[in-house]
C-alpha cells in the first residue's frame, strides 16, 4: 500500500486515512452457519421460528413470513442481539449479501441454511459497512458468473477498511442518529399506509359517510349502466407511446418500465386508449392489473387489453379506487375461476356485469378529495424518507471511507 503526502494511503478501495487498517472479516469475528431442515420438520407455531431471507427487509428483521420447525434448544445455533444475519444463498444473485442487525425481539431464534450469522465485537460499525457498495462489491466478486451463493470461507476473506476504535464509535453515533430518523419516518409511513387502507375501505363502501351526505342513498349499479367498451384500433400506425398495465402502478410507459421492448413491431392491431379511459389486462385482471389513462391525449395498448370509458354519472378517480380495492380484486378472481373460457380471461361482457356502489356524483368527488389528501400526506413522508436515506448514503460514503474525518478524543478533524 502506497502512502501519500496528505496522510492517506492507497488500497484496493481507493485512498483511506493512513491510520486506518484493511482487515478481513475472519480476523474481526466469526461466521456461523444456519440450520438445515427438511419439509417434514416444518410444523405449526409451536415449533422454533427459523429466520430466512424473506425475514430480512430493508436492513431490518421483519417477522410475518415465518416458518417453524421441530427442533429443540441446543440442536441449533440461536442468533444473539447485535449479530448480523446475512443471506448467503438465494435464487436471485442480487439478494446475496443482504443483511440485518438482530434485535432483542429476534434474539434466540434459529436461522436457515441459506443464511449465516456474522458475530463480532465490532458489529455496530460493521453493520454500517455492510450496507455500502464496498461490502457488496466484495460479496459479488466472489459469486462468479453462475454461482448464487457465498460460503463461509469466502465471507471470512472479505476485506474492509477499519478506522481506529474511537473513530468507529463516533461514526456509529453519527449514523445512528440518521438511522433513528429513518426508522421514525418508516414508522409514520407504515401507519399512514394502514390508515389510508382503512379509510379507503370505509369511504368506498359507504360505511363511513362524508359530512353533509349522511342521508343520501347509495345504489349498486352494474358497470355497463355507466360505461361502454372501446375497441378503436391503430390501422394507420400512429406513432404513439405504448403502455402496459401493472397491478401496482396501473398504466405505465412499457419501454421505460421494463427497460426493453416487449411489444410488437407491428402496432396496427394495437388499441388506442385515450385520456380519460380505463384499460385492464383481460387475462390478468385477477391480479388487479387495471389502470386509468390520465397522462397522454392518446396512447397504445396491447390488443389483449380491454378498454372502456364512463359517462358523466361517475367520477373516474372514485371508480378507479373502487376497482383497485381488495374487494374487487377478489371479485375478479372469483369470476375468472368460474369462467368457462379460462384463456379468454374476464372479457367486457362479464366484467361489465360487476356491480359497484355508486353514491351521487358530488359525494363521489368529496370522497375522492379526502382520499387524495390522505395520499398526498403519505407521499410527503415517503419523499422525506427517500431524502433521509439518500442523505445517509452520501454521509456513509464520506465517513466510511475516511474522506471526511470526525472529531474524537484522540485527534481533531
Amino acid at each position: 500500500m502506497k502512502n501519500d503526502a496528505l496522510g492517506y494511503k492507497q488500497t484496493s478501495f481507493g485512498f483511506i486515512p493512513i491510520d486506518w487498517e484493511v482487515k478481513k472479516l475472519g480476523d474481526l469475528g466469526k461466521v456461523i452457519s444456519g440450520l438445515t431442515y427438511s419439509p417434514d420438520d416444518i410444523c405449526e407455531e409451536s415449533g422454533t421460528l427459523v429466520l430466512r431471507s424473506s425475514n430480512v427487509q430493508d436492513g431490518q428483521i421483519k417477522l410475518g413470513d415465518n416458518v417453524y420447525v421441530k427442533v429443540k434448544t441446543g440442536e441449533y445455533n440461536p442468533v444473539n442481539k447485535q449479530d448480523i444475519l446475512i443471506c448467503v444463498r438465494n435464487g436471485s444473485k442480487s439478494l446475496i449479501g443482504k443483511n440485518a442487525l438482530i434485535t432483542e425481539e429476534a434474539a434466540g431464534m434459529a436461522f436457515g441454511a441459506f443464511m449465516a450469522i456474522y458475530r463480532s465485537d465490532f458489529n455496530n460499525y460493521l453493520y454500517q459497512i455492510f450496507n455500502t457498495d464496498i461490502y457488496y462489491r466484495e460479496i459479488h466478486k466472489n459469486l462468479g458468473a453462475t454461482i448464487n451463493s457465498i460460503n463461509g470461507s469466502d465471507l471470512k476473506e472479505i476485506k474492509i477498511p477499519i478506522p481506529p476504535l474511537p473513530e468507529q464509535n463516533k461514526i456509529v453515533s453519527i449514523l445512528s442518529t440518521w438511522d433513528k430518523a429513518i426508522d421514525n419516518c418508516k414508522g409514520i409511513v407504515d401507519n399512514l399506509k394502514n390508515r389510508n387502507n382503512g379509510l379507503s375501505q370505509q369511504l368506498l363502501s359507504g360505511k363511513m359517510r362524508v359530512k353533509g351526505f349522511e342521508k343520501s342513498k347509495w345504489t349498486l349499479v352494474s358497470i355497463n349502466r355507466f360505461a361502454k367498451d372501446s375497441s378503436t384500433k391503430n390501422p394507420i400506425d400512429k406513432e404513439l407511446i405504448v403502455l402496459s398495465c401493472t397491478k401496482h402502478n396501473g398504466l405505465v410507459p412499457s419501454l421505460e418500465y421494463f427497460g426493453r421492448k416487449i411489444y410488437s413491431d407491428d402496432l396496427t392491431t394495437y388499441k388506442i386508449v385515450s385520456k380519460g379511459q380505463f384499460a385492464y389486462a383481460t387475462n390478468h385482471i385477477e391480479e388487479g392489473s387495471i389502470g386509468y389513462q390520465s397522462e397522454y391525449d392518446e396512447a397504445l395498448i396491447s390488443p389483449m387489453y380491454t378498454v372502456f370509458q364512463t359517462n358523466e354519472t361517475v367520477n373516474d378517480n372514485f371508480l378507479f379506487r373502487v376497482l383497485k380495492s381488495s374487494n374487487y380484486i377478489h371479485e375478479y378472481q372469483k369470476r375468472m375461476e368460474g369462467s368457462i373460457d379460462r384463456r379468454g380471461g374476464l372479457r367486457w361482457n362479464e366484467f361489465s356485469k360487476i356491480k359497484v356502489p355508486v353514491p351521487e356524483i358530488k359525494e363521489q368527488i368529496a370522497i375522492n378529495e379526502i382520499l387524495d389528501k390522505a395520499t398526498e400526506e403519505l407521499k410527503q413522508y415517503q419523499d422525506k424518507l427517500q431524502t433521509l436515506q439518500l442523505q445517509k448514503k452520501g454521509l456513509m460514503q464520506q465517513l466510511l471511507t475516511g474522506k471526511v474525518r470526525v472529531e474524537t478524543n484522540n485527534y481533531k478533524q
